[in-house]
């Protein structure tokens, strides 16, 4: 495989929602399943968000668990994985968290035309790589892969989810369902209109389900996924 082993991983409503338009993020997830993430965050060498999630929810990408983070270190990888995002437009704030918390490499990729301009505004901060005009999906995780990032966790949000998933780029997708309804058009979804290749002829396989207090875990791989 020429591209990292992907896992996409959301926190949905049952309605689809992400979020909703409130200006305070919505709570989807509790403890329990937050430390289920964790653990897969812990499992990954590099961790991706959109650009459009560090603007809106400034996260800061990082293994929680100390235990986790010392198993890590003791077998020779970073505390937390690697940070990636993308950037169409090259908007990206140096101040962020995604730049500032914790000790480990960051990567940017951009448009071609729009590199030298992201590198002056991060100043060094992280990585930046041009990957298409415009930006090419595989191009972008080839050059991860030849970077020594053989599994990634995608954490979105809709448009890198929806990127990922109509390219056929995903090994697993990991779904929390919380048991409510967010009901607003303008709040964002987890993915947005696109040809996806796993539609009503080429269903995913539920490979894992279970309840997680008052949510729901599914896990499906496209069919012509192998084991991790």
């Amino acid at each position: 495989m020429d591209r990292p082993y992907v896992i996409a991983s959301a926190a949905v409503s049952l309605d689809g929602y992400i979020d909703d338009v409130a200006e305070a993020r919505l709570i989807l997830s509790d403890d329990e399943d937050l430390d289920r993430v964790d653990d897969v965050r812990a499992w990954a060498d590099a961790l991706l968000v959109g650009a459009n999630t560090i603007r809106a929810d400034d996260p800061r990408l990082l293994v929680r668990s100390a235990e986790r983070r010392r198993a890590r270190v003791a077998a020779g990888r970073s505390e937390s994985p690697a940070k990636v995002t993308l950037t169409r437009c090259g908007k990206v704030d140096p101040g962020a968290r995604f730049f500032t918390a914790g000790d480990t490499e960051r990567f940017v990729y951009t448009c071609d035309a729009t590199v030298e301009d992201v590198r002056s505004k991060l100043g060094g901060v992280a990585t930046v790589v041009g990957a298409g005009d415009p930006l090419e999906l595989p191009r972008m995780l080839a050059d991860l892969r030849e970077r020594g990032v053989e599994r990634l966790m995608v954490e979105g949000g809709g448009s890198v989810h929806t990127l990922f998933l109509a390219a056929d780029a995903v090994d697993e997708l990991h779904l929390v369902y919380a048991p409510f309804f967010v009901g607003q058009r303008d709040a964002p979804r987890f993915v947005n209109p696109a040809e996806f290749p796993q539609g009503p002829a080429s269903r995913m396989q539920l490979t894992d389900s279970r309840q997680i207090g008052d949510l729901m875990f599914l896990c499906y791989r496209p069919r012509r996924s192998g084991g991790a």
